[in-house]
């Protein structure tokens, strides 16, 4: 080969070389969970972005919830604390303020811990994210923070099988999750699966038994199952004192009871959620700021 040829391949060789190079991803940077107390999830870069103002509420304003409270209260402490804890599925009634408890009781925990302990991390994976859990909890493994790994709505429909993959990184696989690592899930269902997901399995499948065995027990992967359900009359309006005497909006008594009892029957149904919905129009016809 002569002089001329040789360095045409030369050439050659190093521009593949140079577009191999653009087209590879880039290196993933190590997570850094100092920057902020709370995360978003964003897989297909594998980054979390720090969340600069967390959407939540005081704990002592979440009424009619005072066993599960304390169960979750108790359970995140220990975790703070490098002690044994579960992972918690939270199921039950709409609007009775699941995922609001979890983002309240993290900013409880860190606030009644303080230099104590690191500050807990909370860091929040989207539903349709959850393939991408181990990839996450495999990016936390060697950190020195403690996290709260949460997932709000969490449920599976028709022939979705990522729920494969939460059920590996919650309990299975080689390396298990990670002792830094908890997880936290909101459902409607108690069991994450819908009842004609289940049934379905059960007539197709060559043993029933198993097949339905198999979608129960994502559930088992939680140690604890924390239940929520409608509240009664007296709980609704007590949430509703609760925030009209914590935000100092002057309304009289019965003239409150009143509106809050004819907000609910119109919406038809009694819940925090509702009971927060009146609290912001209440507040917006007053013309007063929900600040803390």
């Amino acid at each position: 080969m002569t002089d001329i040829a040789a360095d045409q391949t030369l050439q050659t060789l190093l521009r593949i070389a140079s577009a191999l190079e653009r087209l590879a991803p880039p290196a993933r940077k190590a997570a850094d969970l100092t920057t902020a107390d709370a995360f978003v999830w964003h897989p297909a870069s594998a980054e979390l972005a720090p969340v600069a103002k967390v959407n939540r509420v005081e704990l002592s304003l979440l009424r009619g919830v005072d066993r599960v409270r304390d169960i979750l209260a108790e359970n995140t402490e220990r975790f703070a604390r490098a002690l044994p804890a579960n992972n918690v599925l939270l199921w039950g009634a709409r609007g009775m303020g699941k995922s609001s408890l979890v983002k309240s009781v993290h900013a409880d925990t860190n606030k009644r811990l303080a230099g104590e302990a690191l500050p807990l991390k909370l860091i929040e994976i989207h539903r349709e994210d959850i393939e991408s859990l181990p990839a996450l909890m495999g990016q936390l493994r060697q950190d020195k923070h403690r996290v709260i790994v949460f997932c709000d709505d969490l449920s599976f429909d028709g022939q979705d099988t990522s729920y494969k993959s939460l059920k590996a990184a919650l309990d299975g696989g080689v390396e298990g999750r990670p002792d830094n690592v908890v997880f936290y899930a909101t459902s409607n269902r108690r069991h994450l699966l819908p009842r004609d997901m289940m049934e379905n399995e059960r007539s197709t499948a060559i043993n029933p038994g198993e097949a339905v065995e198999e979608k129960v027990s994502l559930s088992d992967r939680f140690g604890l199952w924390l239940g929520f359900h409608k509240c009664s009359q007296d709980e609704y309006l007590e949430m509703i004192e609760g925030y009209t005497s914590h935000f100092k909006l002057g309304i009289a008594p019965d003239e409150l009871r009143r509106e809050a009892l004819e907000w609910a029957t119109t919406r038809g149904s009694r819940s925090g959620r509702t009971a927060w919905q009146y609290i912001q129009d209440l507040a917006g016809r007053l013309g007063k700021r929900l600040e803390e």
